[in-house]
């Protein structure tokens, strides 16, 4: 995997970083689930598994994670996780958009609280799909859900 130019001069790892991925413990996939959906990374074989419940508004009530990924990977759903309830399929679908577009070079850091601990992922080119798979996992699982009215 080859980085950016200056991406050496970006700490990837930070302690901020590292420490989401322990927050994971709080999200297992554990028990059944409304919509469920598993992602896998084609670069690194990264995998995440998400399960949802729903209200009757459409909007999260409950998240479940199963992830086998790198820091990136696991920092990211943890970012994801933490601020899902009361999100909807459209705000996860815009979120997704805003992310690829930030990774490309072509838009502002997304806005979504924590997700700036994930700044210095950006530079780091094989990082981008692991740090991708939460939200294209949730996006999947939302994918057959109708928009609320």
């Amino acid at each position: 995997m080859t980085a950016q130019p200056g991406a050496g001069s970006v700490k990837l790892y930070t302690p901020r970083l590292l420490g989401l991925s322990a927050q994971l413990a709080g999200f297992p996939l554990a028990g059944e689930f409304q919509h469920s959906a598993e992602a896998r990374s084609r670069t690194c074989g990264s995998t995440i598994t998400v399960g949802l419940d729903l209200g009757e508004e459409g909007a999260v009530t409950r998240i479940g994670m199963q992830v086998t990924a790198c820091a990136v990977g696991q920092s990211s759903a943890a970012v994801l996780a933490q601020d899902a309830q009361g999100r909807t399929a459209t705000c996860f679908a815009a979120m997704l958009a805003k992310i690829e577009a930030w990774l490309a070079g072509e838009g502002p850091l997304p806005d979504w609280p924590g997700f700036d601990a994930l700044e210095p992922a950006l530079p780091h080119k094989g990082r981008h799909e692991a740090l991708l798979l939460p939200w294209k996992a949730v996006s999947e699982a939302l994918s057959s859900v109708e928009p609320a009215r």
